[in-house]
């Protein structure tokens, strides 16, 4: 397809080989409930080995692009932003919502994303100024946000991160309950960001995400036509992707929901 470009191309078929372990490991994940500490211990493996690969299979795309790690000072130039696992308890415990989730960031902003989770064998992509895909047998579909106005008919997910207490995501969680009773906790921010761009979900609103985690769904919203904030930026007609990648604390969801969700959690 034109809109895929030669990169997209390589950096689909570079995920999906390093996520080759973990739909076998999945399936052995519910034999091993009854032992913690092996179950521990496979998880562990997983995560390795699917990290492992993904070096293996980005460095042969680009080579110059260092892979930035959470918590760490970010790399001089263009690198690559990685999660091997988002949603390792999902994994964990035999549940299908989990992925891959992989960006490249150049010029200061993202160019390109991956979100793959190989338990459904979904694939999400998007370019910069390219638009945003799922990718389908023989033709990719184009991905839009929901055109749902009221935050009362919404469908909105959050997800559970918190540094010390749980209190300040409790405050965030009744706000949203309060406002709508269709809220979801799915587990793995990275697909709830896909989901917005996929309009299956109105908006998504979480708390100390880890970049690695968000970078690429962050993208998907965008090329989807959707809004990004950060909970705390001071001016929300304005979207600051860079705000939101070093706070981890993001608003998605399309234009006419933007400013009412915003409102509403504060």
């Amino acid at each position: 397809m034109s809109y895929l470009s030669p990169f997209m191309t390589q950096l689909i078929s570079a995920v999906k080989k390093a996520s080759g372990s973990l739909n076998r490991d999945f399936s052995e994940i519910e034999q091993l409930q009854s032992s913690v500490k092996g179950y521990k211990e496979f998880v562990v493996m997983s995560y390795g080995k699917v990290e492992r690969a993904l070096r293996t299979e980005l460095a042969k795309i680009r080579p110059d692009y260092p892979i930035a790690i959470d918590g760490l000072p970010k790399p001089q130039g263009p690198y690559f932003i990685v999660s091997p696992i988002d949603g390792l308890s999902n994994f964990a415990h035999g549940v299908a919502h989990f992925a891959v989730s992989v960006a490249v960031f150049e010029n200061d902003t993202i160019t390109a994303a991956v979100v793959y989770n190989p338990a459904s064998d979904e694939m999400y992509f998007a370019e910069k100024g390219k638009g945003a895909y799922k990718e389908g047998f023989r033709n990719h579909e184009r991905l839009r946000v929901s055109a749902r106005k009221d935050v009362a008919d919404a469908l909105i997910s959050t997800l559970v991160n918190y540094k010390k207490t749980a209190s300040e995501y409790l405050k965030l969680h009744e706000k949203i309950v309060k406002a709508t009773d269709n809220v979801r906790v799915l587990g793995a921010v990275s697909l709830d960001l896909a989901y917005v761009a996929a309009g299956k979900l109105d908006g998504t609103v979480s708390l100390s995400n880890k970049f690695s985690e968000i970078a690429a769904g962050l993208l998907l919203v965008k090329e989807a036509g959707g809004y990004i904030l950060d909970i705390n930026q001071k001016d929300n007609r304005t979207e600051q992707l860079n705000l939101v990648l070093e706070s981890g604390n993001l608003i998605a969801t399309n234009a006419e929901l933007s400013k009412k969700v915003y409102d509403l959690v504060h």
